[in-house]
């Protein structure tokens, strides 16, 4: 299966939801072993050799993604991510799809704030073919003109019905509130006026920069010798550059709430985005607030956002808050759906709701209750070839150490009360950031009076 050209919006909550697609079962990570495999070109990769089935997925990930894009052109990465897989070398797009459709490999690339990732996926005897298609892919992008019209006028097609789409428009503005005209505060995909002025040099210069071997991180699961892969990964890898060239990215403290924006659209149901600033992933207090989330806002039906709002007051079908978290700053960020006419008492019922969080913390059996979940649910996140790939990719990404699986679970286990509470407080204390969409509001908005403001340097955290 090929990913659509474009696919659907992706708002600002679904940088860090990862698409896991259940491509081959596989045991589960208990037990594990999980290999540190350097090749003899010196291509780093942690590795879970698993001979269940005869597949294998790969995952990996150059540093750089849409915060490299020119300040004047939103959109080049993700062009380039829409176009590696349509031709490269001397194969024309539909040979090279034909190659790849006749041995049922999965090759595709996806653009995030921060990287550019990939992924590929085969039965265990085309895996030679497999990683010399991405070979190519990498080293040898055609970006043929008749493509790049092509990508570019379904990403404007896209980027059309984006506009009429409050989700979409709602993580726009969301963005653009928290960050301003920092990288992260530009629209990954593109704009309207944008992607006609990307031209095939834009694409060279983007790859140039940011395909390089020395921010690269490799997670591969499944039937494979670690000779054999060490071989294959040197011949994908190893002809890149040795180093990039990324145009450095300031980190950023997202706006200080409360501010709100109002998106006018006519359509039935007002959009509600709510958020503000977060905890970066090696912050001493991020488990703890990963496990706040999940009470406050993540743990689907029994949320205590969800009970308020859906439950109590029949206000929305759903509401849910994640925590965001990039290289240079962070986030929690949260969405609902209502009616017009019930936009404001909605906005209100969460905002009673997270501040009574804020104030009071959890409690004792919602934290236990919560770390029960969350230390069952991680061997269902991690139950196939895919998904145990794309979380050895994610935490190389986010710099943890290879036994994070075996620690984890201890982590969560050494939150206590006391720092639950300080932590719910710290984050949801301020008051939020709120992007309305839709028809006139019940609330007013209020204007955006605060720029957010380059964070100072930060002390090394702890490791988690």
């Amino acid at each position: 299966m090929r990913r659509p050209r474009t696919g659907a919006g992706r708002g600002l909550l679904a940088t860090v939801c990862f698409a896991l697609i259940c491509f081959a079962a596989g045991p589960s990570f208990a037990g594990t072993k999980i290999q540190h495999l350097v090749t003899p070109g010196g291509i780093e990769a942690w590795f879970v050799q698993d001979a269940t089935v005869p597949l294998v997925a790969m995952e990996y990930a150059f540093s750089g993604g849409s915060a490299q894009d020119p300040p004047d052109k939103p959109g080049v990465g993700h062009m380039v991510a829409s176009l590696l897989d349509e031709g490269a070398g001397d194969l024309p797009s539909k040979t090279f799809r034909e190659q790849l459709d006749r041995r049922a490999i999965e090759l595709s690339f996806t653009i995030q704030r921060d990287e550019l990732r990939g992924s590929l996926r085969m039965l265990k005897e085309h895996s030679g073919e497999a990683f010399g298609l991405l070979q190519l892919a990498l080293t040898s992008p055609r970006f043929d003109a008749s493509d790049v019209e092509r990508i570019g006028a379904q990403v404007l097609s896209h980027l059309r019905r984006n506009s009429t789409n409050p989700n979409a428009l709602a993580g726009l503005n969301f963005s653009k509130l928290a960050f301003g005209d920092h990288p992260y505060g530009h629209p990954s995909h593109g704009t309207l006026e944008s992607i006609p002025t990307i031209k095939t040099d834009d694409l060279r210069n983007y790859v140039r920069r940011v395909l390089a071997r020395d921010k690269l991180k490799i997670a591969v699961v499944g039937d494979i010798e670690p000779a054999t892969l060490a071989k294959m990964l040197d011949q994908t890898f190893g002809g890149l550059p040795a180093k990039g060239d990324l145009t450095p990215v300031p980190d950023i403290l997202a706006a200080k709430p409360p501010q709100s924006a109002f998106v006018p659209l006519d359509v039935p149901q007002t959009v509600i985005m709510f958020g503000g600033p977060g905890v970066k992933r090696h912050d001493p207090d991020f488990m703890a607030a990963y496990i706040d989330n999940h009470i406050l806002g993540g743990g689907s039906l029994s949320s205590r956002l969800y009970r308020a709002v859906r439950e109590k007051r029949g206000l929305a079908y759903s509401i849910s808050e994640s925590l965001l978290w990039m290289d240079h700053s962070a986030l929690f960020a949260g969405t609902t759906g209502t009616r017009a006419d019930r936009a404001g008492e909605s906005i209100e019922a969460f905002n009673k709701e997270i501040q009574r969080f804020a104030e009071n913390g959890p409690t004792p059996k919602e934290l236990d209750e919560a770390k029960s979940y969350l230390k069952g649910s991680q061997m269902l996140e991690l139950d196939t070839s895919s998904k145990l790939a794309t979380g050895l990719l994610q935490y190389q990404t986010d710099n943890l150490p290879i036994d994070y699986i075996e620690k984890r679970n201890s982590i969560v286990d050494a939150v206590t009360l006391d720092q639950a509470r300080a932590v719910a407080k710290r984050l949801w204390g301020q008051g939020l950031l709120t992007v309305i969409v839709g028809r006139s509001p019940q609330t007013e908005a209020q204007p955006a009076a605060a720029q957010p403001t380059a964070a100072q340097p930060a002390p090394q955290p702890a490791a988690h």
